[in-house]
């Protein structure tokens, strides 16, 4: 609103120094807000940890702090969203994590267009920061780009802005224990190790007194490790099976925050990637955008709901699961002509699922199974199915018969040896 839609919002909301950023606090109310009916979707979606943004790069504070009076429990909702949400979220039985994308925070509100504005009013100091000027002989705060990491740029951050960067950290950290702590790529520069550190001591000695497993996940090699890595959308996720585990952070439309308008992927796409990712050694943690008022746009809780049918069935192949010595065969894989699309997960040394992306006919040949030297199959089932499932062993593979039934999409196969 300072840069790019200066001229949007001075036509429909006024000049930037009369009508600013913090103008819009009170209009952002989440009266429609309630927690519980957010948990009880998520479990309907067959989702198993829930991470909701703690502070975006714009200095709001979506949960009760005592160190900044511009957060949600004093303005706007004036309410503990995040707390509301880790109560409710975790009476699921679910895992609750959060996200802090406040490093970024440090210049992210730079008016580059407005000339006139109220970013450096000292009334609003405490909220806009103020916004610092991007340094071109430092690395981005959004986090350093190839090229600045290659010339050792250091972050621009004070050591001040760092230390008040922690200390809200670790408010979070003991209000609300999350499960796991997820930061965008503004803490990616190496210089500030130092502080990640502390805060990585910080949190995982809170957890051993906590007595539970956590994590820290961040993208790049903002940690070396430690921590869980993430992969922002589908098309930067790896292509290969990795010897380590990873999420990609992915978003239900095309754009991560709600807008009017906002095209949505369908649930078949949404289980692609998410059978992608688990045989690869992934996640898949799908981003949702609700509105101001709280609510989840109907069309957003359809898509969920289809994924969740679709885990209720096949779900015995995700939960649990590990990937296999092979991510998957078929087209596109190197040195694989199979012609069937599948990918793999495995449980335990015994029990194997295949994901039938694609196959033509009502035959099933998974040539895999003898180029790992398996051994005797005992059992061939189809999630979902209750029927028998014929199959034999066969020099070019394991074939399968495919019965005919009224399940959609990806269909999943347990093999037993």
């Amino acid at each position: 609103m300072y840069n790019g839609l200066l001229k949007y919002h001075t036509e429909n909301w006024g000049d930037p120094k009369e009508f600013g950023y913090k103008d819009f606090i009170p209009l952002f109310t989440a009266e429609k807000f309630d927690p519980e009916e957010w948990a009880t979707l998520f479990k309907e979606a067959g989702a198993t940890y829930v991470i909701p943004t703690a502070e975006h790069h714009d200095g709001f504070a979506l949960y009760a702090s005592k160190l900044t009076r511009w957060n949600a429990a004093e303005m706007g909702p004036k309410r503990d969203l995040i707390g509301d949400l880790a109560e409710a979220v975790r009476a699921e039985g679910l895992k609750f994590g959060v996200s802090n994308h406040r490093m970024e925070h440090w210049d992210f509100m730079y008016p580059h267009q407005a000339k006139e504005h109220d970013l450096f009013d000292p009334e609003y100091a405490d909220f806009y920061g103020p916004p610092q000027k991007p340094d071109p002989s430092k690395a981005s705060a959004m986090g350093p780009n190839e090229e600045e990491v290659l010339e050792g740029k250091e972050a621009p951050q004070d050591q001040a802005f760092l230390e008040e960067w922690l200390a809200r950290c670790q408010e979070i950290i003991d209000n609300y224990q999350p499960d796991m702590l997820w930061f965008d790529n503004g803490i990616n520069s190496r210089s500030l190790d130092p502080v990640k550190l502390r805060l990585a001591a910080y949190y995982y000695n809170k957890a051993a007194e906590w007595g539970k497993d956590v994590s820290l996940s961040t993208k790049h090699d903002a940690y070396l490790y430690g921590t869980v890595k993430d992969y922002e959308r589908q098309g930067r996720a790896p292509k290969e099976m990795t010897s380590y585990h990873w999420q990609v952070d992915e978003p239900i439309g095309n754009k991560f925050g709600y807008i009017e308008g906002l095209q949505l992927q369908n649930s078949e796409s949404v289980i692609r990637k998410l059978v992608e990712n688990i045989s690869k050694n992934g996640n898949l943690c799908l981003n949702i955008s609700p509105k101001a008022d709280g609510t989840i746009p109907e069309d957003q809780q359809q898509v969920l709901r289809e994924v969740g049918q679709w885990l209720k069935i096949n779900g015995e192949g995700v939960y649990g699961t590990r990937a296999w010595m092979l991510y998957g065969e078929g087209p596109g894989i190197e040195n694989n002509k199979s012609e069937a699309d599948v990918r793999f997960t495995q449980k335990g040394n015994s029990e194997f699922f295949a994901f039938v992306v694609r196959n033509n006919g009502n035959k099933l040949i998974i040539k895999s199974f003898n180029t790992m030297n398996l051994g005797k199959v005992k059992k061939v089932s189809m999630l979902g199915y209750n029927g028998k499932i014929k199959f034999m062993q066969t020099y070019e593979g394991l074939e399968i018969e495919i019965p005919d039934t009224e399940i959609k999409g990806i269909t999943v196969f347990k093999v037993e040896i």
